[in-house]
Protein backbone atom coordinates (compact mmCIF):
# COMPACT_ATOMS: atom_id res chain seq x y z
CA UNK A 1 0.00 0.00 0.00
CA UNK A 2 1.01 3.51 -1.31
CA UNK A 3 0.30 6.41 1.04
CA UNK A 4 1.14 9.47 -0.42
CA UNK A 5 3.94 12.01 1.78
CA UNK A 6 2.02 15.45 2.74
CA UNK A 7 3.29 18.55 3.69
CA UNK A 8 2.80 19.20 7.84
CA UNK A 9 1.53 22.42 9.19
CA UNK A 10 2.75 21.12 12.70
CA UNK A 11 4.43 23.66 15.13
CA UNK A 12 6.59 23.24 17.82
CA UNK A 13 4.44 23.25 20.32
CA UNK A 14 2.15 20.86 18.41
CA UNK A 15 5.43 18.73 18.44
CA UNK A 16 5.72 19.14 21.73
CA UNK A 17 2.75 18.26 23.10
CA UNK A 18 2.55 14.88 21.16
CA UNK A 19 6.12 13.97 22.52
CA UNK A 20 4.45 14.18 25.42
CA UNK A 21 1.92 12.09 24.92
CA UNK A 22 3.65 9.18 22.78
CA UNK A 23 6.20 9.27 26.12
CA UNK A 24 3.41 9.02 28.80
CA UNK A 25 1.22 6.36 26.37
CA UNK A 26 4.96 4.16 26.19
CA UNK A 27 5.15 4.95 30.00
CA UNK A 28 1.47 3.48 29.95
CA UNK A 29 2.39 0.27 28.47
CA UNK A 30 5.30 -0.32 30.58
CA UNK A 31 3.25 -0.02 33.60
CA UNK A 32 0.72 -2.29 32.56
CA UNK A 33 2.27 -5.20 31.80
CA UNK A 34 2.78 -5.39 35.81
CA UNK A 35 -0.87 -3.80 36.77
CA UNK A 36 -2.76 -5.15 34.16
CA UNK A 37 -4.47 -1.63 33.51
CA UNK A 38 -5.03 -1.55 29.79
CA UNK A 39 -7.75 1.46 29.67
CA UNK A 40 -5.80 3.80 28.16
CA UNK A 41 -4.58 1.35 25.38
CA UNK A 42 -7.39 1.49 23.10
CA UNK A 43 -6.98 5.12 22.44
CA UNK A 44 -3.20 5.23 21.74
CA UNK A 45 -3.56 1.80 19.77
CA UNK A 46 -4.50 2.03 16.15
CA UNK A 47 -6.88 -0.57 14.84
CA UNK A 48 -4.43 -1.74 12.59
CA UNK A 49 -1.23 -1.60 14.77
CA UNK A 50 1.61 -4.26 14.41
CA UNK A 51 4.18 -5.70 16.52
CA UNK A 52 6.71 -8.14 16.56
CA UNK A 53 7.37 -9.47 19.86
CA UNK A 54 10.85 -10.92 21.07
CA UNK A 55 10.23 -14.41 20.08
CA UNK A 56 9.26 -13.03 16.68
CA UNK A 57 5.53 -13.23 16.43
CA UNK A 58 3.32 -11.04 15.58
CA UNK A 59 0.67 -9.44 17.63
CA UNK A 60 -2.36 -6.37 16.50
CA UNK A 61 -4.39 -4.12 19.10
CA UNK A 62 -6.55 -6.56 20.16
CA UNK A 63 -4.22 -8.46 21.30
CA UNK A 64 -2.67 -5.97 23.23
CA UNK A 65 -5.85 -4.59 24.39
CA UNK A 66 -7.33 -8.05 25.61
CA UNK A 67 -4.36 -9.49 28.04
CA UNK A 68 -5.80 -10.03 31.64
CA UNK A 69 -5.46 -8.87 35.03
CA UNK A 70 -1.98 -7.89 36.91
CA UNK A 71 0.81 -9.78 35.94
CA UNK A 72 0.92 -13.07 37.40
CA UNK A 73 5.12 -13.08 36.05
CA UNK A 74 6.25 -9.40 36.53
CA UNK A 75 6.63 -7.21 39.81
CA UNK A 76 8.02 -4.09 37.95
CA UNK A 77 8.78 -2.86 34.43
CA UNK A 78 10.21 0.82 34.29
CA UNK A 79 11.38 2.85 31.68
CA UNK A 80 14.92 3.48 31.71
CA UNK A 81 14.75 5.76 28.24
CA UNK A 82 12.92 6.95 25.42
CA UNK A 83 13.87 9.10 22.51
CA UNK A 84 11.22 10.73 20.20
CA UNK A 85 12.26 11.38 16.50
CA UNK A 86 9.80 13.28 14.29
CA UNK A 87 9.62 13.17 10.70
CA UNK A 88 6.71 14.63 9.72
CA UNK A 89 3.73 13.71 10.94
CA UNK A 90 5.17 10.08 11.90
CA UNK A 91 7.32 9.69 14.82
CA UNK A 92 9.67 6.82 15.14
CA UNK A 93 10.35 6.19 19.33
CA UNK A 94 13.47 4.20 20.35
CA UNK A 95 13.30 3.09 24.19
CA UNK A 96 13.95 0.29 26.65
CA UNK A 97 12.83 -0.85 30.17
CA UNK A 98 14.24 -2.97 32.94
CA UNK A 99 11.51 -5.61 34.25
CA UNK A 100 12.11 -7.83 37.46
CA UNK A 101 9.97 -10.98 37.57
CA UNK A 102 8.67 -13.10 40.44
CA UNK A 103 11.78 -15.06 40.78
CA UNK A 104 14.12 -11.38 41.52
CA UNK A 105 15.42 -12.22 38.49
CA UNK A 106 15.57 -9.16 36.00
CA UNK A 107 15.82 -8.63 31.76
CA UNK A 108 15.48 -5.92 29.47
CA UNK A 109 13.54 -5.17 26.58
CA UNK A 110 14.70 -2.62 23.84
CA UNK A 111 12.13 -1.51 21.19
CA UNK A 112 10.99 0.82 18.41
CA UNK A 113 7.68 2.31 18.16
CA UNK A 114 5.90 4.06 14.94
CA UNK A 115 3.24 6.28 15.55
CA UNK A 116 1.71 8.20 12.68
CA UNK A 117 -0.67 11.60 13.00
CA UNK A 118 -4.07 10.44 11.69
CA UNK A 119 -6.90 13.08 11.86
CA UNK A 120 -5.32 15.17 14.34
CA UNK A 121 -4.56 12.38 16.96
CA UNK A 122 -1.33 10.35 17.00
CA UNK A 123 -1.97 6.22 17.14
CA UNK A 124 0.86 3.61 17.70
CA UNK A 125 0.67 1.56 14.55
CA UNK A 126 3.67 -0.29 14.67
CA UNK A 127 5.97 -2.09 17.48
CA UNK A 128 9.34 -4.17 17.33
CA UNK A 129 10.92 -5.42 20.80
CA UNK A 130 13.93 -7.40 21.48
CA UNK A 131 15.23 -8.77 24.81
CA UNK A 132 18.59 -7.38 25.73
CA UNK A 133 20.61 -7.52 28.18
CA UNK A 134 20.64 -5.09 31.37
CA UNK A 135 23.12 -2.29 30.90
CA UNK A 136 24.45 0.17 32.99
CA UNK A 137 24.13 3.03 30.58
Amino acid sequence: MFSEVKATSLTADDYEKAEKYIVESATDWANTVVTGDKSKRKIYFAEDFIGTGTDGSRYGKKDRVNETGPSKIYVSNEINKIKVTFYGETAVVHGDEIWVKKDGSTGRWVWTDVWVRRNDTWQLVAAQDADAPVSKD
